[in-house]
């Protein structure tokens, strides 16, 4: 399915305005309905390694799978193919960056973090490994709809820290799950129903350590209309309040329902698969 129709996409990154080099990568496929964003950590030029390596390798595979077959169609375990294949994708991109860091010292200890969403048959799969970010803006409610993998939440889920303390904490950057890092990492996964008129921020942690989600959350509300503008205002923000490190946005606006194809064909067709 052509969701170029239903989807307007925006993606915009920034060095920030501490950093010389940009570790952040992202890439949109407007046409498969699919985003990925990552945040890449390690020595030298290692971490935008590391990003770069998670886009291409997930731009690449997943557009070949969904033109294989719809996102929609489920396996033999009743789980779709968009969740299926993002899962296994992202297990490919971690043995592909720890590999390549194993094999070639300057990349030792390279790793990144990762956020993918695949928009099919009114939902969004979700995947994601570490404290890169998505929100969900529906009319006036912004909501953060993944949990990050850092030691902070697992503080906060604790009870040891508020979250107003997390914010102010040094500890940000301390990731409990990374790609690259370890032989398997296990991504989290979710399908989360989604409305005409919903706009998604994908977003690298440059963003929410600068600005406060309600500040995101209003600017939003206030600039979906011109989602480029939006896009740009949420990371000049970010740079005004301080740049500290690479920022990076992906927004996704909802202009229709996208419901799977349901004829008795395309159950045909699939059982041939």
């Amino acid at each position: 399915m052509d969701m170029t129709a239903v989807l307007e996409i925006v993606t915009q990154s920034n060095p920030g305005m501490v950093r010389s080099n940009n570790e952040d990568s992202v890439m949109a496929n407007p046409l498969r309905g699919f985003a990925v964003l990552a945040d890449g950590m390690g020595g030298y030029n290692a971490g935008e390694v590391a990003s770069g390596m998670a886009t291409a390798l997930l731009g690449t595979e997943l557009e070949k799978a969904f033109i294989e077959r719809e996102p929609s169609s489920k396996d033999a375990s009743g789980k779709s193919w968009a969740h299926v294949k993002v899962e296994a994708e992202m297990a490919r991109v971690n043995a592909a960056i720890y590999q390549a860091a194993q094999s070639q010292p300057q990349y030792a200890g390279m790793g990144t973090t990762l956020v993918v969403g695949v928009f099919h048959d009114n939902k969004v799969t979700v995947g994601h490994i570490g404290d890169s970010r998505l929100y969900r803006m529906r009319g006036e409610d912004f909501q953060q709809i993944t949990r990050d993998h850092s030691l902070l939440q697992e503080q906060i889920d604790a009870g040891i820290i508020t979250p107003e303390q997390a914010r102010h904490s040094q500890n940000k950057n301390l990731v409990t799950r990374a790609v690259g890092i370890d032989p398997e990492v296990a991504a989290e996964m979710h399908d989360h129903e989604v409305l005409p008129g919903d706009v998604y921020l994908f977003c690298s942690d440059g963003l929410n350590d600068m600005v406060e989600d309600d500040e995101i959350g209003m600017t939003l509300g206030a600039l979906s209309a011109n989602l480029e503008l939006c896009a740009m205002q949420l990371i000049e923000m970010a740079c005004d309040n301080g740049g500290r490190d690479n920022v990076s946005v992906i927004l996704v606006k909802v202009k229709g329902e996208y419901p799977a194809a349901r004829g008795w064909w395309v159950r045909f067709l699939a059982w041939f698969k």
